[in-house]
């Protein structure tokens, strides 16, 4: 009976497609704007000029659960006290995108690209300095458009014992606030879930008027803005345009005196009368009253002391793993670990189960077709078992243990940047690294952390690390005959293929994917119920889906070599092992039962060869050669079926014939130069 079917309720219609909305990206420079966008971007982003001119603005769409969004990275604004700089394009676009009102129709430079005016306004503010960007927020909620407020480097502040309450700030702003620390991307999660929420209940915070002493010089200017001609002409809600007008001789006050004579002399005369009441000029009155009001702001809500400071084993471990340059640190580690667990305890757990079972059957060698199929069966059960026990269990073990735990996710985290260069997130990080263990459990755990083009490239280059049977010959045959270059060369080989095969599939698979949010959740001690569930949450599809293929293949290749079809099979790949690859011809068959598994295409080897040795037999480019085949050749009928499984038939076939090109190529790069060279 299948599981029953989890169900996430709703909590609206999804914004995707028509109604994906778009967040602008704001702040000053320096507040670590970039970092939250480069942890949300997709690794295909839209560069385009605000009318043409000024700095370009990044665009790229976002996954946030079921929903997306298209965040849009704007150039850095600290005030809009002086429309001066790039800082009149931005507010041109936070107010109308590329539909310009009338007063606009003139200006020598307009929208060349449709880009839509934004639905929420994503301010980023530095909580080391959270005063001077509180005035930004202040203005911005003069625009009327929902804002979201990342209150980003906590972590500083707290360095500077200096406590932010979050929800009174969020209150007196009526704008949500969001605590992050971007560079670790810590609470992204949170911010982009609350982005979305914002957009879809599309409430604006009320904009804060000044102090009685300005608001009350302003009754006439507000009348100028409310006048039924200029609020059409400029499109702008009437406390932003009343305080530009009041305060500003740029942008707006330049085209009311072009488009309004009437209106602008009336404009100069109410300014002159507000001056002359205002101990110091309107402008000046205005800028001094929002830096107070900031200060008084930032006095309310801001007090020094320590509190609700994370414990500092939890601060370590975060340096650790999510320091932009100490991380990788941590994500080695996370490599070390792995390795151990394929180097070490899967050769011993190997050595102490599926070697022993392979020597209890080595005894029997039927000879009839019935004891062929019957040895043929267990020949696949056995090669199941050198999968699932030595390899499988231990590291599915491993990576729910670093999923339960929190680490993967920060391991993801770091390397994300890295794996943009594949076209891919860096959620698949664990399961690259499994794959150097076996490529089945790495496919199956790539199964549960992406899905579409993602999943599918990332399955495509997994089956291109070289897995421990592959390593295990690799430092068998090239420890003994090419020496410690000669090994390192050949695993040097995996990065290089990996890198070039993902540029060629970024080709065949366009970078349309929407970018990811990378969640940091907390430390947590796994349970051992968790941990188990979760193993064979991942395990099980092993049984179901490849041990019957296994099976099959293994009876398939024992009754060719039964009627005695090896020299046929050795003559039909002939073009290949001797003419391409430079072999012995009797090695045909061995590369072919390689598909069942490596191990067994090396017994094979020293059986076609009629011994162990094989120095007197190949030469250094032919034992190069054909590790370098053997390294990317088809991995085995196992990842073949678990191919089956996640992508089904077509990019199943795709994978064998991608692979195949590439062991053959590569194995010819290796050749030719050694036969100059030797």
């Amino acid at each position: 009976m299948p599981p029953p079917s989890k169900t996430f309720p709703l909590k609206g219609p999804l914004l995707r497609g028509s109604s994906r909305p778009r967040v602008a990206l704001l702040g000053q420079a320096g507040v670590g704007k970039s970092s939250i966008f480069r942890a949300a971007s997709s690794t295909a982003i839209r560069h385009e000029r605000l009318a043409g001119i000024g700095p370009a603005y990044e665009e790229c769409q976002v996954e946030v659960g079921l929903d997306q969004i298209s965040l849009v990275n704007l150039p850095a604004i600290d005030t809009f006290h002086q429309l001066q700089g790039d800082v009149p394009v931005v507010l041109k676009y936070l107010l109308w995108g590329d539909r310009w009102p009338a007063i606009a129709h003139h200006e020598a430079h307009q929208p060349g690209k449709a880009f839509a005016a934004p639905d929420v306004l994503l301010l980023v503010m530095d909580a080391t300095a959270l005063e001077r960007d509180l005035e930004l927020a202040l203005e911005l909620a003069q625009i009327g458009r929902p804002l979201v407020i990342a209150l980003n480097r906590m972590d500083e502040a707290r360095d500077k014992r200096l406590f932010i309450n979050v929800r009174a700030l969020s209150a007196k702003l009526g704008a949500p606030v969001v605590p992050t620390v971007a560079h670790m991307g810590i609470g992204l999660a949170d911010l982009f879930s609350t982005v979305v929420r914002a957009a879809r209940e599309a409430r604006s915070p009320q904009p804060q008027p000044p102090s009685p002493h300005i608001a009350a010089q302003l009754p006439a200017i507000a009348d100028i803005v409310a006048a039924a001609d200029v609020a059409t002409a400029f499109g702008v809600p009437p406390m932003l345009l009343t305080m530009q007008l009041a305060e500003n001789d740029d942008y707006f006050f330049d085209e009311l005196r072009c488009h309004f004579p009437a209106q602008f002399a009336a404009l100069l005369v109410a300014r002159d009368a507000a001056s002359a009441a205002l101990p110091r000029p309107l402008d000046d009155e205005i800028h001094a009253d929002r830096h107070h009001r900031a200060a008084l702001l930032y006095e309310a809500v801001t007090r020094p002391g320590g509190e609700h400071a994370p414990p500092r084993w939890q601060r370590w471990a975060d340096e650790l793993f999510l320091h932009p340059r100490w991380g990788f640190i941590g994500s080695l580690t996370i490599f070390a670990l792995v390795l151990f667990f394929v180097f070490e305890v899967s050769a011993f757990l190997d050595s102490h189960t599926v070697a022993r079972l392979i020597a209890w059957a080595e005894p029997w060698q039927p000879t009839d077709v019935v004891g062929v199929v019957a040895r043929a069966v267990l020949d696949g059960f056995i090669g199941l078992a050198g999968i699932v026990i030595p390899y499988m269990i231990p590291l599915v073990l491993l990576l729910v243990l670093l999923e339960e735990s929190g680490i993967m996710h920060r391991v993801a985290f770091v390397v994300d940047r890295g794996f943009h260069r594949l076209g891919l997130h860096g959620g698949v990080a664990l399961p690259f690294l499994m794959g150097l263990g076996c490529n089945v459990p790495a496919l199956a755990a790539t199964a549960a952390v992406t899905h579409g083009r993602d999943r599918t490239v990332a399955a495509l280059l997994i089956t291109f690390l070289p897995c421990s049977a592959r390593s295990a010959i690799l430092l068998a045959l090239g420890g003994k005959y090419l020496g410690g270059f000669g090994v390192f060369a050949l695993f040097m080989l995996a990065p290089i293929v990996v890198s070039l095969i993902g540029k060629l599939l970024k080709r065949r698979y366009p970078e349309t994917t929407p970018g990811m949010i990378q969640e940091i959740p907390p430390y947590a001690v796994p349970t051992l119920s968790a941990l188990l569930a979760n193993t064979w949450e991942r395990s099980r599809d092993i049984v179901t889906v490849v041990l019957p293929l296994l099976v099959a293949g293994s009876v398939v290749l024992a009754l060719l070599s039964h009627f005695g079809a090896d020299y046929w099979i050795n003559l039909a790949l002939t073009p290949i092992t001797v003419w391409w690859l430079g072999l012995p011809v009797v090695l045909g068959v061995p590369i072919l039962f390689g598909v069942l598994r490596k191990e067994l295409s090396l017994l094979m080897v020293f059986q076609a060869l009629g011994t162990q040795e094989l120095e007197g037999v190949l030469g250094v480019t032919q034992i190069a050669t054909f590790l370098a085949f053997l390294t990317f050749y088809v991995p085995c009928v196992s990842t073949f079926a678990m191919m089956l499984k996640l992508l089904g038939r077509r990019e199943a076939y795709f994978s064998i014939a991608l692979s195949v090109g590439a062991a053959l190529a590569v194995a010819l790069a290796v050749r030719l130069p050694l036969e100059l060279l030797l």
